[in-house]
């Protein structure tokens, strides 16, 4: 429910606190509908984002450092005349409607006070920032609205500033519900999502009346709790500004500030996007190369079936040799006792216009053809399926990247293997990755590789002799390493490890999903092996659900 009525009611109740009295220091526009402005109050500085973007639009402080633009675009050059060094009087809500309105009181260049109100009308693709005058008058837009783009309002420097419809809405901070109606078709502000939790609220026993006022109570008192929802895989689902029965079955992270949720939620789904967007292309490369080795494979493996009679081929020749002087030149056939089966009798063809040792040697060379073919089949159906495990693993390693740098090291290590072209080296050097890092509940050390880079760096050079290695059975994953410091770890603490790995492998939405473990001492890389392949023995199993892993 990202910013309804009462997220931004939260929003604006933390504005209040921090920000009226102060006075504005510096605006920016970073984007073309994004406006940052740096103010101080209270003997701190603040930064307030206003973003009319019609994906997220929204306002709340940031920590976020944005870089303005070499020229500043012309709204950006009319708020600073008007609001820079200016005093932040008031914020509000207007009538509980996606509005927040600044009133800001600066001197004009005559050295007069004149008051200025800046607003933001969070409304989807409708979304706007506008900058008007106490007598209503629209001094700017970060988006113009002439007639000719809409009939029912116009927004442009000099027209009066109307508020936008609210299609007959009532505040429900100064009215009860009514009628059949659900309470997101009457009133601002409340969300189907928050119209949904008041009303499972009031059939848990409380009743509409009271569930309704407990809503405008909090509103009123500022009881605010805000929350953000993660799915079983760690996706940011929601935010709330209380906690929503809604959501019981999610984890929730509770924030003292309404801001700091805001932009870690933005953030995580902006970073989730580009991620997708990153490991889209990456995933249809990936599963185009498997398509083509499991075709590959197939095709090999066809060829080496016809191979697999070769020893008659051996037998004919060796047979023929024995008998030469009883095989008649010119001859299509011959009966000869098979001395390799009881003398059973075996018809051998031939071709007549050979002698019956060329004959032979005929057999003999395609035998030999056919076994140096079997031999680089073998090889080849070995490499071969050695790359489908390993394009396979990566395919699990795309599941585990969080940040672009997990990315970068998985387009790096498709590189080395020549499975991708590199990409052309920039100025900009990316930040290696890490590997993930959790405790145990028993306090020990536990290590997840990302990627096979980081699973053999784990592996090989991290881990000692004594820590214990993780891996599910023949399953796609992780390397989890669990440091022991020469103790023996408690059940739990495997059991966790072992989690560790079943989540973070190609089974983790399975049950009862095996998992190896064992001493890394006994964990080998053969020579010559792919990025992140192991062979190990003497190991353990142990078998686990896969539940989501608590940072």
């Amino acid at each position: 429910m990202p910013m309804d009525g009462a997220m931004l009611a939260s929003v604006v109740h933390e504005l209040e606190r921090l920000l009226v009295g102060g006075r504005i220091d510096k605006i920016i526009q970073s984007e073309a509908d994004e406006i940052i402005i740096a103010a101080r109050a209270g003997g701190a500085n603040h930064k307030l984002l206003l973003t009319a973007n019609a994906q997220a639009p929204r306002i709340h402080l940031t920590a976020l450092a944005k870089t303005a633009p070499q020229t500043a675009p012309q709204f950006c050059m009319v708020l600073r005349k008007h609001l820079s060094g200016g005093r932040i009087l008031g914020i509000r809500q207007p009538h509980f409607e996606r509005v927040v309105e600044m009133d800001i009181e600066n001197r004009t260049e005559m050295g007069d006070t004149a008051r200025k109100t800046l607003l933001i009308e969070i409304m989807g693709k409708h979304s706007n920032i506008i900058l008007r005058d106490a007598s209503g008058k629209v001094l700017d837009a970060v988006k113009h609205v002439p007639p000719s783009v809409s009939s029912v309002r116009t927004v442009l420097p000099g027209a009066q500033y109307q508020p936008p419809p609210n299609r007959g809405k009532a505040n429900p901070l100064e009215a009860v519900p009514t009628g059949e109606a659900s309470l997101f078709e009457q009133f601002n502000g409340i969300s189907p999502v928050l119209s949904e939790e008041i009303c499972g609220e009031a059939a848990r026993g409380a009743g509409l009346p009271a569930a309704f006022a407990q809503f405008v109570q909090r509103i009123q008192t500022g009881a605010f709790a805000p929350q953000l929802y993660f799915d079983d895989t760690g996706k940011a689902v929601d935010i709330t500004p209380w906690p929503f029965f809604l959501y019981v079955q999610h984890r929730a992270q509770p924030y003292d500030s309404p801001s700091e949720m805001l932009e870690t939620f933005y953030q995580r789904r902006d970073t989730a996007y580009r991620l997708q967007q990153k490991t889209t292309d990456l995933r249809k490369v990936i599963t185009l190369l498997l398509e083509r080795a499991r075709k590959k494979s197939f095709a090999h493996e066809k060829d080496l079936t016809a191979t697999h009679d070769r020893d008659t081929l051996r037998i004919r020749g060796e047979l023929l040799t024995a008998y030469l002087h009883k095989v008649p030149r010119g001859a299509a056939t011959f009966t000869a006792e098979n001395f390799y089966d009881d003398n059973a009798p075996m018809d051998i063809p031939l071709d007549p216009a050979l002698s019956p040792a060329d004959n032979a040697q005929r057999f003999f060379r395609q035998y030999n053809k056919q076994k140096r073919a079997a031999i680089a089949l073998q090889e080849q159906i070995a490499q071969n399926n050695a790359d489908i495990t390993y394009l396979e693993s990566v395919l699990a390693a795309l599941q585990n990247s969080h940040a672009e740098e997990d990315i970068a090291e998985i387009r790096a290590e498709l590189a080395d293997q020549r499975f991708i072209k590199r990409a052309p080296k920039t100025k900009q050097k990316s930040r290696p990755a890490k590997p993930l890092h959790y405790t145990s509940s028993d306090g020990y050390d536990l290590y997840v590789g990302k990627n096979n880079t980081q699973n053999d760096t784990l592996t090989l050079r991290t881990a000692g002799p004594n820590d214990l290695w993780f891996h599910t059975k023949d399953i796609p994953g992780s390397h989890v390493i669990l440091l022991t410091r020469n103790t023996d770890p408690p059940e739990t603490t495997l059991h966790e490890a072992a989690n560790l790995a079943a989540y973070h492998s190609r089974a983790r939405t399975s049950s009862n999903v095996p998992v190896d473990y064992v001493a890394r001492r006994h964990v080998k890389k053969p020579a010559g092996a792919k990025p992140g392949y192991v062979i190990y023995d003497y190991h353990k199993t142990l078998y686990v659900t896969p539940v989501e892993p608590k940072e």
